[in-house]
């Protein structure tokens, strides 16, 4: 299956409605030094249109680990929920950062299912998350 083509006016609304930075782990386009991609929220491959309704931006590591997944298992409960959708919730009823602002909990089980299952909290991002941390560029404020 072919991706579908994204008109540039479309990347550009997304891109501003997400204040160009990852829906999941809220990293910044500035601060990873490349463009983020977006993401079909229902993935193509699950039937999920191209539209701006089901489009938001995300930076590629979260994209990668996402795949195709629309659901994935709480470790706390062990049932299968919806992965979180950043354009549909708040990112704060369902995730927290840290004291240290370095790693991603859940506050519900949404949260901590895509958590778990986009890989917030691997070793590379929270080392690179205590860099950005001491310049003051992590954790977002808002």
């Amino acid at each position: 299956m072919s991706k579908a083509y994204i008109p540039v006016e479309v990347r550009r609304q997304v891109a501003e409605e997400a204040r160009y930075r990852c829906g999941y782990c809220l990293t910044a386009q500035r601060i990873i030094g490349r463009p983020m991609v977006i993401d079909h929220l229902v993935p193509e491959a699950q039937g999920g249109p191209t539209t701006r309704e089901n489009l938001w931006l995300a930076c590629r590591r979260c994209n990668e680990f996402k795949g195709a997944q629309t659901h994935a298992v709480d470790p706390h409960t062990q049932k299968n929920v919806p992965l979180f959708n950043p354009r549909q919730q708040s990112w704060r009823i369902h995730f927290t950062w840290s004291s240290d602002g370095t790693e991603i909990l859940g506050l519900t089980a949404i949260g901590r299912a895509t958590i778990a299952a986009l890989r917030l909290n691997n070793r590379e991002i929270v080392a690179a998350r205590s860099l950005w941390v001491q310049a003051g560029w992590h954790p977002p404020r808002d």
